[in-house]
C-alpha cells in the first residue's frame, strides 16, 4: 500500500474514532435528562438565528455561556428555509448548521424546536404561505397534504442535522428536539383530528432516529415517549403526563414582545428568578428563557399582525447584543446558585412542608448532599421563619437558596449584580452627497404611483381578500375603481376591511387612513362631475402566527364599501363593481430597495409630508463600535433597507395609549404582560437596530419606503453606549454566590460585598457619581443620600475602585464607620467607566 493511501486510512480512522468517541447517549427519566449516563441541571435560553447577524452569533453565544447558561434554544423557521416550494435557503441569516455549530464551538448544548410550527411573532408561525394553496390542505390536523409537507421538511432539517453529525448520538451539540408547538393550547378546536394528529406527528418525529429525546409543550396528552413540557410566566406548578418523564420548562418569559400601538412591556428580574428558583424548588431541572436574545425582525418577518420590528423581549442579552443589568448578571447568580444544588436536586425528588402560611421549605437530600428552597409566595408581607433550626429573614415573594441546606447563597429578591444605565448618543445623518445625489439635502426620491401601474394587473368583479390574492409576495395590494357622476358632490366614503391598515386616495390624492384587526372608516371625499377614481391601498403588517386556524385569518378590504350622503342623499354600494388589483408596489418591482435604480430624482425640491414616497442618501457609518440605530422620528410608516437589507418595517408614528404605566414597578405578585408598562402614550418603536456588519465606513445607503408622508431630513444615527454602572447591597445581603466556595474551604464568616465591574473589558472605573453607606434610597442614575450617610463613603470607594476594571467593597461599619447605631444600613453606588 502507497504512503499516501496509508495516511488516507489513518486520516479516515481517525475521523470516524473521533465523531464516535465524543458521542454520548441522551435519554431521561422522571428527574432530568440523562447525558452519557448522568442526570444534568440544565439551563437554557432562547436565541433565533435569523433575528441576529451570523457575525453577532459568535458573541452571543458566548455572553449567554457566561450568564451561566448550558443549552441554546432555537426555533427552525420553515417560510426563511423554503420561501418557494422547493427553493431553499440556508445562507446569512438562515444557515442554522452554522449557528448550530457555532454553538457548539463554545461548549453549549442546543435544543432544535422544528415545529415546523414555530408561533414566535413570526410571519404567518413560521409556515410558508405557498402551503396554504395545496389543494384539500388543512394545517395542524389530521390531513393527508399537511402531514406529507410537515414530514417533508421536518425529515430535510433533520437530515442536514445529521449529515454534519450535530445530533449529540454523533458527536454534536443537539439534545433535544421538539416536534408540534403549543398545540395544547388549541386542539379542542380541531376536535377528534387533533388527537390523531398529536399521535402522528409524535410517531413521524420519533421514526426520524435523532437519537435524542422529543418534546411537545403545551400538550398534556403527548404520547410516550414525547415529552410534554411547560411555557408560562410561572411553571412550577406544572407536572408531566408521566412519572418517568422529567419536568421541562420550555418557555420562561423574560417579558413580552412589543406591537406597535402598544407600551413596552417590562418583567423585573426579582420576579423572573423568583419564577426560575421557584421552579426548580419543585422538581424542574431544565430551564428555558423565551427570550435570553430577542433581537430585530428584519424584513417582513414579524407576525401578528402589529408585531414590532423590535423583537427586544426585556431579555437578558437586549435587541442589539449589550447585556442588560441587572436581569443578566442576577440570573447569573442565580444559575451559580443552583448548580452548587446540582448533585442533590438529580438525586432525588423534593420534600416539601409548610412552615406557615404562604411558605414553604422544599429539601432534596441524599447521603451527604442536602439542598434547600425556602420560599415566601406572599405578595405584601415579609416573613422571618425558623428551618432546621437557625433563622432566616424571607422577603415577601421571593426564595432563598440554601445549598447546604444551612447558608443562604442567594435570596431572588436581592440584587447583588451591578446596574447599568444605557443611552443612545444621537448624531445627525452624515450625508455622503456624490452625482448621482447631489441635491442640496442629500436627498434623492422616487414617487410611487397611485392606483394601478403594472402590467400584471387584473380586474374582477367584487372584492377580493388579500392573503389569498397577493400570496404574501408583499405587504401591499391596490383595489381600484373608476365611477362617472353627473354632477360634483361631497360624500363620505366608507370602507370595512378585515386589516392591517389601509389609505383611500381620491382622483389622486389621499384623502384618510385607517388602521386595525377590523377597519371601519368614514372619510369626508370630494367627487367631481364626470369621472372619479377610487384607489384603496390595503397592506398587512405581519400575518397571523397564533391561534386555531391562524392559517386562515383573512385581510384586506372585503366590504362593504359604499358612497354616502350624495348630493340626492342616497349611497351607492360600490362592492360589487369591477375593480382592477394590482399586487405590490411598482416600486418592489424596480428595485429601490437597494439604491441600484437609475430614476432617482434630485434635482428639484425634496418632497416631504406626502405619501407614496421612497427616498435615498448615502452616509457614513458612525465611528466606534458602539451598536448603530435608525431614529426615525419625523417618518410616518413604511420599511427602510441599509445596503440592500432590511431593518424592518418603520412606524414612529403609532403610539401607546396615555395610561396604563406606572413609575415605579412592584415586583411582587404574578406577573402578566400588562403589567410594568413603560412608554404610555409615546411611539411604540421609535428606533431601528443597524447590524454593524451591515455598515462599511463610508458609502452606505439608506432606502426608505413612506406610505403616509414624513421628512427624511429630520432622521438621526443613535449609538448605545453605558451611561453609568451601579450597585445597592444591604448588610443583609447573603455572601456574594462567586464567594461561596472559598468560605465553605476556609469555614471563616463572609458577608456581603458589593460588586462594581465596566461593562467593557477594556474599561476601567473613571469616576464616582455617588456613593453613600447608611440609608440610601432610590435607583441606578437617581440615588439619594438618607437620613444617615458615612461622610467617608464617597473617599473609600474612590479608593478602592478608581483605576480599576472591577472592585469588591464590603457594606458594613468596619469599612465606613457606623453612622447611625441600630439603623439596618446598605451601601449605594453609582460609577462612570472610561
Amino acid at each position: 500500500m502507497k504512503v499516501t493511501q496509508i495516511l488516507l486510512v489513518l486520516i479516515w480512522f481517525f475521523c470516524i474514532y473521533v465523531s464516535t468517541s465524543f458521542s454520548a447517549n441522551v435519554t431521561y427519566d422522571h428527574r432530568a435528562l440523562v447525558i452519557d449516563g448522568k442526570r444534568r441541571v440544565l439551563v437554557s435560553g432562547s436565541i433565533h438565528y435569523p433575528r441576529s447577524t451570523p457575525e453577532m452569533w459568535p458573541d452571543l453565544i458566548q455572553k449567554s455561556k457566561d450568564g451561566g447558561l448550558d443549552v441554546i434554544e432555537t426555533y427552525v423557521f420553515w417560510n426563511l428555509h423554503e420561501p418557494v416550494q422547493g427553493q431553499y435557503n440556508f445562507e446569512g441569516r438562515a444557515d442554522l448548521v452554522k449557528f448550530v455549530k457555532t454553538v457548539a464551538a463554545a461548549g453549549l448544548y442546543v435544543h432544535l424546536r422544528i415545529g415546523p410550527y414555530a408561533c414566535a411573532e413570526w410571519n404567518y408561525g413560521g409556515f410558508p404561505l405557498w402551503l396554504h394553496f395545496i389543494p384539500g390542505i388543512q394545517f395542524r390536523t389530521d390531513n393527508k397534504p399537511f402531514e406529507e409537507e410537515m414530514k417533508r421538511f421536518t425529515a430535510k432539517i433533520v437530515d442536514m442535522m445529521k449529515q454534519e453529525n450535530l445530533y449529540m448520538s454523533q458527536g454534536g451539540p443537539i439534545i433535544l428536539s421538539q416536534i408540534e408547538n403549543e398545540y395544547g393550547n388549541i386542539d379542542a378546536d380541531y376536535g377528534p383530528a387533533a388527537k390523531s394528529y398529536i399521535k402522528w406527528a409524535a410517531s413521524m418525529a420519533t421514526s426520524l432516529d435523532t437519537g435524542v429525546p422529543w418534546v411537545m409543550c403545551q400538550q398534556l396528552d403527548a404520547p410516550d415517549p414525547i415529552i410534554n413540557t411547560c411555557n408560562a410566566f410561572y411553571c412550577d406548578q406544572f407536572q408531566p403526563n408521566s412519572k418517568a418523564k422529567p419536568k421541562i420548562w420550555t418557555e420562561g418569559y423574560t417579558g413580552w414582545f412589543l406591537a406597535f400601538g402598544d407600551a413596552l412591556p417590562h418583567r423585573p428580574v426579582e420576579d423572573l428568578a423568583f419564577a426560575v428558583a421557584r421552579f426548580f424548588q419543585r422538581g424542574g431541572t431544565f430551564n428555558n428563557y423565551y427570550m435570553y436574545h430577542g433581537g430585530t425582525n428584519f424584513g417582513r418577518a414579524s407576525g401578528g399582525p402589529f408585531v414590532a420590528s423590535s423583537y427586544d423581549y426585556d431579555a437578558p442579552i437586549d435587541e442589539y447584543g449589550t447585556i442588560r443589568q441587572p436581569k443578566w448578571g442576577h440570573l447569573k447568580d442565580l444559575h451559580k446558585a443552583i448548580k452548587l444544588c446540582e448533585e442533590a436536586l438529580i438525586a432525588t425528588d423534593p420534600t416539601i412542608t409548610s412552615l406557615g402560611p404562604n411558605i414553604e421549605a422544599a429539601v432534596y437530600k441524599t447521603g451527604s448532599a442536602c439542598a434547600a428552597f425556602l420560599a415566601n409566595n406572599d405578595v405584601t408581607s415579609d416573613a422571618n421563619v425558623t428551618f432546621n433550626g437557625n433563622s432566616y429573614d424571607l422577603p415577601a415573594w421571593s426564595v432563598s437558596i440554601l445549598p447546604d441546606c444551612r447558608n443562604v447563597v442567594l435570596n431572588t429578591a436581592k440584587i447583588s449584580s451591578v446596574s447599568t444605565i444605557s443611552s443612545f448618543k444621537t448624531e445627525p445623518l452624515k450625508e455622503e452627497i456624490g452625482s448621482s445625489d447631489d441635491s442640496c439635502s442629500g436627498w434623492s426620491w422616487i414617487s410611487e404611483p397611485v392606483g394601478i401601474s403594472k402590467a400584471d394587473s387584473f380586474s374582477k368583479i367584487g372584492l377580493v381578500e388579500q392573503v389569498n390574492t397577493t400570496g404574501d409576495r408583499s405587504d401591499y395590494l391596490w383595489y381600484s375603481l373608476s365611477i362617472d357622476l353627473d354632477v360634483g358632490t361631497q360624500a363620505v366614503l366608507h370602507i370595512e376591511s378585515l386589516g392591517h391598515a389601509l389609505h383611500a386616495f381620491i382622483n389622486g390624492k389621499l384623502a384618510g387612513s385607517g388602521t386595525g384587526n377590523k377597519v371601519k372608516v368614514d372619510i369626508p371625499v370630494t367627487l367631481v362631475a364626470g369621472k372619479n377614481t377610487i384607489d384603496l391601498l390595503s397592506l398587512t403588517v405581519g400575518l397571523q402566527n397564533y391561534g386555531a386556524f391562524f392559517d386562515t385569518a383573512g385581510a384586506g378590504i372585503t366590504g362593504p364599501v359604499i358612497l354616502k350622503s350624495l348630493t340626492d342623499g342616497s349611497s351607492l354600494d360600490l362592492s360589487s363593481q369591477n375593480w382592477t388589483y394590482q399586487i405590490g408596489l411598482k416600486g418592489e418591482d424596480l428595485g429601490p430597495s437597494s439604491g441600484s435604480s437609475g430614476q432617482w430624482n434630485s434635482q428639484s425640491t425634496l418632497p416631504t409630508n406626502q405619501p407614496l414616497i421612497w427616498y435615498k442618501t448615502n452616509f457614513a457609518s458612525p465611528s466606534g463600535s458602539d451598536p448603530v440605530a435608525i431614529n426615525m422620528t419625523g417618518m410616518g410608516k413604511g420599511e427602510a433597507w441599509v445596503n440592500g437589507q432590511s431593518i424592518g418595517r418603520y412606524w414612529p408614528t403609532y403610539a401607546s395609549p396615555s395610561d396604563g404605566c406606572t413609575d415605579t414597578c412592584n415586583y411582587r405578585g404574578a406577573y402578566r404582560a400588562s403589567k410594568c408598562l413603560k412608554n404610555c402614550g409615546k411611539p411604540s418603536q421609535t428606533l431601528y437596530h443597524v447590524p454593524r456588519s451591515w455598515l462599511q465606513p463610508k458609502s452606505n445607503t439608506l432606502v426608505l419606503f413612506e406610505e403616509i408622508g414624513g421628512n427624511p431630513e429630520q432622521i438621526t444615527f443613535a449609538t448605545k453606549q453605558i451611561a453609568s454602572v451601579c450597585s445597592h447591597v444591604s448588610e443583609s445581603h447573603p455572601p456574594h454566590v462567586d464567594l461561596w466556595n472559598s468560605d465553605a474551604e476556609s469555614g471563616r464568616t463572609v458577608g456581603p460585598v458589593l460588586l462594581l465591574e465596566c461593562p467593557y473589558p477594556n474599561q476601567v472605573i473613571s469616576s464616582i457619581k455617588f456613593a453613600s453607606f447608611g440609608t440610601p434610597h432610590g435607583t441606578c442614575g437617581n440615588f439619594k443620600h438618607g437620613n444617615c450617610s458615612s461622610n467617608k463613603a464617597l473617599s473609600v470607594v474612590q479608593k478602592g475602585c478608581i483605576g480599576s476594571f472591577s472592585c469588591r467593597i464590603e457594606p458594613s461599619i468596619n469599612t465606613f464607620g457606623d453612622p447611625c447605631k441600630g439603623v439596618a444600613k446598605s451601601l449605594a453606588v453609582e460609577a462612570s467607566c472610561a
